[in-house]
């Protein structure tokens, strides 16, 4: 599988001001290219591999074309085809999909290299925090090295960006080999089991009675509204425009950095504490378009987390089993009794059966069950994890975002 690594740069001011030039003239490449697409015949649409042919008469045409790499101009073509190929996935699952969008100055940020020739890692500095990178046309520069720096031959792929604040990043993707072995179902024991619920008054809730706040992101948030308020009244385009966009995209940035690194921080424990996790496969999209709490529900970044867990359930050796997640929360985890409730109705109480606790905990409840039917693990005395569902609810133990926060490294 592949794994990222991804580390800060430090770009001296001729290298950097070369890259940004050769970014923007791969900009103007991806531009071409998808005019290129959507100008042809519906029945006669360019592949990467013809548009990779025509490239040389692009650059005939247009000497700029041809001063970045050729490869990173083959791979900026490439990356137009992998994102009609997303669009089309996306347009066959039902949704309202339109076309590649021309993209303007600035918005276009990397460029990327997936042979091995195209660059070189030095790890001769004399400094052991940093090590050198080369990358083709544009040049050495340092990479700080939190984790080992793999050599050359290993790295499938560099990509260099620059972020929204200025900074410079380089994300080195990796093939894993030896992903951790999950093991069998049959001998996975019932306290090694757990149902995850997802919610917005608690970020989590488990099976096990286990719930973890959401973040408290508002003084991130007064910030972020202060320094948009700032640049409202900046003449657009102007030095003093650009300086205080920059620090609107550093308030951002600590969001969106927060948030990750919570959701590093469960998603690890999850899958080091447990070896099989059931969760809900929400369909986040329609959720934030119609739903009171979109908002909320954006800053929880619930995608992100799924395929957080995933990934680091392959990692770990865990099995992650994703469920329909309608009627969780309505159904009686005991009895199966369905009883509607509204939202500010905190407690689960059956009218059929009598079972009564806590709504988000009977939904995790439910999740566990559905997880394991649905790999065909029903409710028998013969399989361990059928008895994952304790009698007795224990007592309910919150868990702040800030301990979450706090706890383990920022790279958890």
């Amino acid at each position: 599988m592949k794994h990222t690594l991804r580390f800060r740069a430090y770009l001296p001011d001729d290298v950097a001001s070369e890259a940004w030039r050769h970014i923007d003239i791969l900009r103007q490449i991806r531009n071409h290219a998808v005019r290129d697409y959507y100008g042809s015949n519906y029945n006669d649409k360019p592949s990467d591999y013809d548009q990779h042919g025509k490239l040389k008469n692009w650059t005939d045409r247009w000497p700029t074309f041809a001063e970045p790499s050729q490869h990173a101009a083959q791979q900026a073509i490439s990356q137009i085809h992998s994102d009609l190929v997303t669009l089309q996935e996306r347009r066959n699952e039902g949704y309202d999909v339109g076309r590649l969008q021309w993209q303007g100055n600035g918005e276009f940020r990397s460029v990327s290299y997936n042979q091995s020739s195209r660059f070189n890692v030095d790890n001769n500095t004399g400094d052991h925090r940093f090590v050198r990178l080369r990358l083709e046309k544009i040049g050495w520069f340092k990479i700080r090295a939190e984790r080992d720096v793999p050599p050359a031959d290993d790295i499938d792929e560099v990509i260099l960006k620059k972020e929204t604040t200025g900074e410079w990043y380089v994300s080195l993707v990796t093939t894993v080999e030896d992903t951790a072995e999950k093991p069998p179902l049959s001998e996975i024991e019932p306290e090694d089991c757990v149902g995850v619920d997802l919610g917005i008054t608690s970020y989590i809730h488990t099976s096990e009675n286990l719930s973890v706040d959401t973040l408290d992101l508002s003084d991130e948030y007064d910030r972020y509204a202060r320094e948009q308020r700032k640049l409202d009244r900046k003449k657009h385009g102007s030095a003093n425009w650009e300086k205080q966009r920059r620090k609107v995209a550093q308030a951002k940035r600590a969001i969106k950095r927060k948030v990750r690194d919570y959701q590093h921080k469960l998603t690890t424990w999850l899958v080091t504490e447990y070896d099989f996790v059931a969760v809900e496969d929400l369909d986040v999209k329609p959720m934030l378009g119609t739903s009171q709490n979109a908002k909320n529900k954006q800053d929880a970044a619930w995608s992100r987390f799924l395929d957080l867990l995933e990934y680091k359930a392959d990692l770990h050796g865990t099995h992650v089993e994703k469920v329909e997640p309608a009627g969780t929360t309505k159904e009686c985890a005991v009895c199966s009794v369905e009883t509607a409730k509204p939202l500010w109705v905190r407690e689960h109480s059956c009218p059929a059966c009598g079972h009564t606790e806590d709504r988000d905990l009977n939904a995790a409840k439910n999740i566990l069950n559905r997880g394991l039917k649905r790999l065909g693990v029903g409710r028998s005395e013969s399989t361990p994890v059928q008895t994952a569902l304790p009698t007795l609810t224990p007592h309910r133990e919150a868990v702040s975002a800030k301990r979450v926060v706090e706890a383990g490294s920022p790279g958890a």
